[in-house]
C-alpha cells in the first residue's frame, strides 16, 4: 500500500524503549470511523499503517524522525482475519522495504503483542485527528 504515505496522520508517537518515532496513518475508512467515534471495534476496511524512524534529538531536546526503519499495516476484515484478532498484519524494513517474516506465523508475534489492548480492538494508537 505504498499510498498510505497520502492518508491522514492520526498521530505521532515516540518511543524511548528503542528510541524511535513513529507517524500513524490512517486511510480514508479509519479517518471516518475515528471522527464518527466508532474504533471500538474500528470497521471493516479500516487500515492503519505506522512508520518508524530512529528517534534524533537536536541540541535543544527537539526529537525529530531519522533513518526509516521499516512500516507496518494492520488491516481491519473480522470474516478474513477471524483467526488473527480480525486483523491482518504486514511489516516492510528497510529502505528496500523487504518482507518480515519467512511464513504466515509471523502474526504471531503481532497477536501476542497487541493481546493487552482487547478493550481497544487490540490498536495501541490512541486515534485522533492531528493534521
Amino acid at each position: 500500500m505504498p499510498d498510505y504515505k497520502n492518508w491522514q496522520v492520526i498521530n505521532v508517537e515516540h518511543r524511548t524503549d528503542n528510541k524511535t518515532m513513529r507517524i500513524i496513518y490512517g486511510n480514508p475508512i479509519a479517518v471516518e470511523a475515528i471522527r464518527s467515534k466508532h474504533t471500538k471495534p474500528w470497521p471493516d476496511g479500516a487500515v492503519l499503517a505506522k512508520a518508524v524512524y530512529d528517534a534524533v534529538v537536536d541540541t535543544t531536546g527537539m526529537y525529530t524522525p531519522g533513518k526509516f526503519q521499516q512500516v507496518m499495516f494492520m488491516v481491519k476484515d473480522s470474516r478474513e482475519f477471524m483467526l488473527t484478532l480480525g486483523w491482518g498484519w504486514a511489516r516492510w524494513k528497510g529502505a528496500e522495504l523487504k518482507p518480515y517474516g519467512k511464513n504466515a506465523t509471523f502474526t504471531n508475534e503481532c497477536t501476542s503483542c497487541h493481546l493487552p489492548q482487547k478493550d481497544k480492538d487490540y490498536v495501541f494508537t490512541e486515534a485522533t485527528l492531528i493534521f
